[in-house]
């Protein structure tokens, strides 16, 4: 569909026909005198209609759709609505192949989670199995569109967390569906790796590691900037006062101005990059101008991050992941335009630094380093680029840190997922001693103190239970309010609290854990615990507000932690 639409809307209008990557059917239209000064109008007609069908049908199916299938998989238990997969489809075909700066990567992704949660729909699966299979199905559908079956199966457990965590239950389910996926889709396109046989680097120099790592760093960088302006146009335009309808025609028409003068920054850019990986630099140029093709890459990069913020961030319907490839690949050569005259020796081949820059930049924003090194192998049909790439992507990956990933609805942990939210509370409890999270000064009073003093400081401290110590400071006995209470007020004055304090008291120890100090007070429907050590003697006093004011310090120092870790610029 995206192709159908980029001849007979793009090409029909404009007479140009964007290049294909080497592992894809050759387009058999031939570009003859394109009238680029069209282009807006083909890419403000694409989000016109795709704003039409989205917001009239199925809103969650606008933006860069793995984000919104990310959501489903934490947030809805696994459920995507039926129309999604069909609205996600029509509308991405006219986002893309009109012009739109966007990917298909993400859209396809969000149509197979749908798949994932028809399928969940159709055999009543536990809302556990129906998450597992929405992450499959993204794996299994970014798997087939890349041609990187075993990518993309790891790419389904990674994706969903912007730390260093996986989804490990899908991971055996995607290794069963992505191939499958992979084998259909090749049946129809050809099995050749999407950039072909094209990249004959061979890695037998260990200092050419220092400008893969120099590649790392850059793509952590301009990732960084990639974030930021995506998320920036985005709240603009939520900010926008203007019906939701025409907010891609706007954002699609501006991207296609862009355009006019740098097609590259337009469509998909695979077939820009094959011309990377091949080493055509003749064939990326400017129209109307000439610059150096140094300015020229810098310029590219620039753009696509803008138009790409523009297209998807104005509601249109296109993924982020293609251009996050097209602006690393880009990167990757303006690295070896750069630095190949100052230092021949050293630099490699610049098909390697291409390939290697898509995917650095993609493991940062995208936070899936492992799946990302898996797919250099696959989409390029070696293994020599596996060192460099593992250089180049974890440095991306450590220096974007995760406040700038892409996808704002991935989170740090499983634990911090609200579908695993069950399974990690009570795990953190039996890390925190009662010791952390007692009261070590309590009211205490003696045997020999009358009621009406246990009352006023019970009311002037509003708590509902005092310990009560003999001289040697050891626990003998508590009092409840309930207790006070019984005893009518003309003898609360007269009366010694030894009279009806419980001796009998529940107590817990300073090195037992929470979940302890909560599985008692729950037992004994009771709502503080005397903490005391082995001799009796009072340390202090724990209660429900004291167990839970602790426990959410602590998930919140992690979560302040984890963050801190991941940004280390």
């Amino acid at each position: 569909m995206i192709q159908a639409v980029s001849n007979y809307v793009l090409g029909g209008i404009t007479g140009f026909y964007p290049p294909t990557p080497a592992g894809e059917p050759i387009s058999t239209v031939i570009t003859t005198s394109p009238k680029y000064y069209l282009i807006p109008v083909s890419t403000a007609i694409g989000g016109l209609i795709a704003g039409l069908i989205i917001y009239r049908f199925a809103p969650e199916a606008e933006g860069h759709g793995t984000d919104a299938a990310i959501d489903a998989f934490h947030n809805r238990g696994g459920v995507i609505r039926r129309r999604v997969p069909l609205v996600k489809t029509i509308a991405s075909a006219f986002t893309i192949g009109s012009g739109g700066s966007a990917g298909r990567e993400g859209p396809t992704a969000q149509i197979a989670a749908g798949f994932g949660s028809l399928i969940g729909e159709i055999f009543h699966l536990s809302a556990r199995d129906r998450r597992i299979a929405v992450a499959a199905g993204i794996g299994a559908g970014i798997g087939s569109i890349f041609k990187s079956p075993f990518g993309g199966a790891i790419l389904s457990a990674e994706i969903l967390y912007c730390g260093p965590d996986m989804e490990v239950e899908a991971l055996i389910p995607s290794f069963i569906a992505t191939p499958i996926g992979y084998v259909i889709f090749a049946s129809f396109t050809g099995f050749t790796p999407i950039f072909g046989y094209t990249v004959h680097y061979t890695f037998s120099h260990p200092l050419t590691l220092i400008v893969f790592a120099l590649l790392g760093v850059l793509c952590a960088v301009v990732g960084r900037i990639y974030v930021y302006t995506f998320y920036g146009v985005r709240s603009a335009f939520k900010r926008l006062r203007i019906t939701n309808y025409a907010k891609p025609m706007i954002g699609g028409a501006i991207a296609g101005l862009i355009g006019i003068f740098f097609p590259e920054v337009i469509g998909l850019g695979y077939g820009f990059l094959q011309f990377l990986v091949d080493g055509n630099l003749n064939l990326i140029t400017t129209n109307y101008f000439a610059l150096p093709i140094a300015l020229t890459l810098v310029l590219i990069i620039l753009l696509k991050i803008f138009a790409t913020s523009i297209t998807v961030g104005s509601g249109g319907s296109g993924g982020v992941f293609a251009p996050s490839l097209v602006i690393g690949g880009f990167l990757g050569m303006l690295v070896y335009v750069s630095l190949n005259p100052l230092v021949p020796g050293l630099v490699p081949d610049p098909a390697a630094l291409a390939v290697i820059g898509m995917m650095a930049l993609f493991a940062g924003v995208g936070r899936a380093p492992i799946a990302v090194i898996l797919m250099v192998s696959e989409m390029t049909g070696t293994l020599q680029l596996l060192v460099p790439s593992m250089v180049a992507v974890v440095i991306s990956y450590y220096l974007t840190g995760s406040k700038y990933s892409i996808y704002k609805s991935q989170v740090l942990s499983r634990a911090d997922s609200p579908a695993h939210r069950g399974e990690y509370s009570v795990p953190l409890m039996t890390e925190i001693k009662v010791m952390d999270a007692l009261n070590a000064h309590p009211e205490t009073l003696r045997p020999e103190d009358m009621i009406q003093k246990a009352f006023d400081v019970m009311i002037e401290g509003k708590f509902r239970g005092i310990p009560i110590l003999d001289d040697d400071n050891k626990l003998v006995g508590i009092v409840t309010m309930s207790d006070v209470l019984k005893v009518p007020g003309e003898k609360s004055k007269s009366t010694e609290l030894k009279e009806i304090m419980s001796q009998n008291v529940i107590t817990i120890g300073p090195d037992d854990t929470l979940l302890n100090a909560l599985s008692e007070m729950t037992r004994h429907e009771i709502g503080r615990l005397p903490v005391v050590s082995k001799s009796r003697e009072l340390i202090g006093i724990i209660s429900r507000s004291d167990l839970f004011r602790v426990y959410n310090e602590v998930i919140e120092r992690r979560k302040r932690e984890e963050e801190n870790s991941n940004d280390p610029l």
